[in-house]
Parts: structure tokens; C-alpha cells; sequence
């Protein structure tokens, strides 16, 4: 969360030094690849390191998850939700936030109808851990088994075009797994930032990359690479759909609440030279797997003026979630930070 906060303030502090540079005669080909070499030497390194004691408890953890997603998927599912139901009792804040969320998004439905989203939303969310450890660790055919894509021929044709594409997606609890399973299917770059625990980072990493040796990962806050890249046409995952906080915002409608809606989207799409294409992953009701759909581009984006370019996309948020709201990620402060002279919508607790 810090990380983005950081490239959120980080790309309106670029933003006004790039205009200002000389455009012509810059090779962004040139500059990509000294990003993508920069990438390549970071792949995450195995180290004798993480045998130390310090680390054996985790291992043991990473152990017992291991063996747990070689379940069958139908039983993982069945796991998850037992995990998300145990959650559910015992994360009293984020329970708090999550019912605060789905009051303010979802006044038309009753008490009644909202307790069972949430219930089901923490289900959606004890899944999800085993969906990461999934995508960390089954076979590529195992998992491509899952996928039904949808619109790749709008990634295609962008980047055909000599575009970069910005992939704007949303915090769904099917993010890990959303983004493993694109993967296989096209190249796409992520914004990362660096896990406090060595090994977890590695192990995280890893699994991240095994699905394509071509995707890079670029430091949240090096906002200059994520736009060289985007000048030389990759496609790169980005979700503006959190509160980074009033300073690099603006107060557009959400859900009908005035939400902070970072302007960094329109920035990077100018800057980049960038089509922005949205994407929204599912996990499917009857087990089979997983609905990613890519569709098209935003046409004449960016617009006349930052604001209506946020409630564009806040309309496009709006629509993605109402679709399947139990597998949004609620337990997020969406509406923390608040205009001048507002109340706070959330007390102390959450």
C-alpha cells in the first residue's frame, strides 16, 4: 500500500519534469531495454540465507500450504471456505471495514442480504489464499485447465499497433490467480514491491514469474521504467481502484460517496503514449475455473480533463464490481480519506 502511495505522489512529481524533456530523437526501444536487463539481473536468487533458523518457521508454513493445494480443486474450494469462514470470526477489523463498505456501496439491500455478501465475501477471501499458493506452485497445463479467456484479441491488437497497453484491473480477491493465468497467455508486466521477509519475497517472486520468463517486474516507485516500457509497447498490470490518499487525487463519485480517485491512470497513458485496456477476472460459480475478460480499449482516453477521466473509470469500477461483488476486496479503507469539511465514515475500529 505504501509502495503505490509512493509511485502515486512519484508520477505527478515525474509527471512535469518528462513534459518538459525533448521528445525528439529519444530511442524508448533503447531505454526499455536497459529497464528490461536492470529487471532481468533482480530475478529473484535463491540464497543459503534462508536456511538460517529464522526462517524454519516459515518454511514450515510454505510446507503444509504446498501439500494442501495438491487437493483437488473442488476440495480447495471447499477448504478455502472453511478458512474464510474462521476469518470471519476472528478478523473483527476487517469484518468491520468490509460490513462498512458494503452499507455505503449497497444501501438499496437489507441488513439481511448484505450479512450474506459479507459472509460471502470472506469465503471469497479464504479461497484466495490457496489461489496464490496455487498459482505459486501447480503445473502450467494443470492451471491453464482453469482459464477461460476472453477478448485477448484486444491486448493483441493493441500492442500489433506498436502501443503499450495499460492492463487496468481491479483489487479483486482472484488477483494472484487472475494474473497467473493472463500470464500464460501474453506477456504482461507488474509493478512490485519488495516483501519485508527475504524469503517470502523470493518464493512469492518466483512464482509469480515461472508463467512467463519475459514478464518483468519494475519497482513501484520507478516511474520513469514502468513509462519507458510503456513507450516501447508492453503491456503493464495496474489497478487504480484504492484510496492512495487526497494529494494526488481527486474527490469523484463512487458507488454515489465522494471517493479520492488517483489521477495517475490519465498521467501514465499520456506520458506512456499508452492505450488503456480493462481487465476483470472471475472465479465461476460452478467450479469449472476462472472467466478473465479483456476488453476493449478506452477510446479518447485520456479526455479533456483528469476529473472526468476519474469518473470514467469509477463508472467502469462501479459496473465491474455490482458484477460479482462477493469477490471484490471490501476489507480496504476505500473511503478514508474524505473531502475538505467532511465527516470520517469510519470509526476507530474500522
Amino acid at each position: 500500500m505504501v509502495g503505490v502511495q509512493r509511485l502515486v505522489t512519484k508520477s505527478a512529481e515525474t509527471y512535469n519534469e518528462i513534459v518538459r524533456e525533448p521528445q525528439a530523437g529519444s530511442n524508448d526501444v533503447e531505454c526499455a531495454a536497459h529497464v528490461f536487463m536492470e529487471a532481468v539481473m533482480d530475478r529473484p536468487r535463491f540464497r543459503s540465507a534462508f536456511f538460517h533458523p529464522r526462517f524454519w518457521l516459515l518454511w514450515c508454513g510454505l510446507g503444509l500450504l504446498w501439500l494442501i493445494v495438491q487437493l483437488p480443486y473442488p476440495l480447495l474450494l471447499r477448504v478455502g471456505r472453511v478458512l474464510g469462514a474462521l476469518m470471519y470470526r476472528v478478523a473483527g477489523d476487517r469484518r468491520r471495514i468490509a460490513s462498512r463498505n458494503l452499507e455505503l456501496c449497497f444501501p438499496q439491500k437489507s441488513a439481511a442480504e448484505r450479512k450474506r455478501l459479507l459472509k460471502e465475501n470472506f469465503a471469497s477471501t479464504g479461497i484466495a489464499f490457496f489461489e496464490m499458493a496455487m498459482s505459486w506452485w501447480w503445473s502450467r497445463s494443470r492451471l491453464a485447465k482453469l482459464a477461460h479467456v476472453e477478448g485477448l484479441e484486444h491486448l493483441k491488437q493493441a500492442q500489433r499497433d506498436g502501443k503499450g497497453v495499460i492492463l487496468m484491473a481491479l483489487h479483486f480477491t482472484t488477483l494472484e490467480i487472475g494474473a497467473a493465468l493472463l500470464g500464460q497467455q501474453h506477456t504482461i508486466d507488474g509493478m512490485y514491491r519488495e516483501h519485508k521477509n527475504p524469503l517470502f519475497d523470493y518464493i512469492q517472486r518466483r512464482g509469480r514469474e515461472r508463467h512467463n520468463l519475459d514478464s518483468l517486474a519494475v519497482e513501484r516507485e520507478d516511474v520513469r521504467g514502468m513509462l519507458k516500457l510503456l513507450r516501447a509497447g508492453r503491456a503493464i498490470w495496474y489497478a487504480p481502484d484504492q484510496d492512495y490518499g487526497a494529494k494526488q487525487s481527486v474527490f469523484v463519485p463512487l458507488f454515489g460517496i465522494q471517493a479520492a480517485t488517483v489521477t495517475a491512470t490519465s498521467k501514465f497513458a499520456r506520458l506512456g503514449k499508452a492505450l488503456v485496456v480493462p481487465f476483470v477476472q472471475e472465479r465461476l460459480a460452478d467450479g469449472s475455473g476462472y472467466r478473465l475478460v479483456i476488453q476493449a480499449s478506452l477510446e479518447d482516453f485520456p479526455g479533456e480533463t483528469e476529473e472526468a477521466d476519474c469518473i470514467r473509470i469509477n463508472r467502469w469500477v462501479e459496473q465491474s464490481v455490482s458484477d460479482c461483488p462477493e469477490q471484490y476486496l471490501w476489507a480496504h479503507r476505500r473511503f478514508k480519506s474524505r473531502p475538505p469539511g467532511e465527516p470520517k465514515l469510519y470509526d476507530k475500529r474500522g
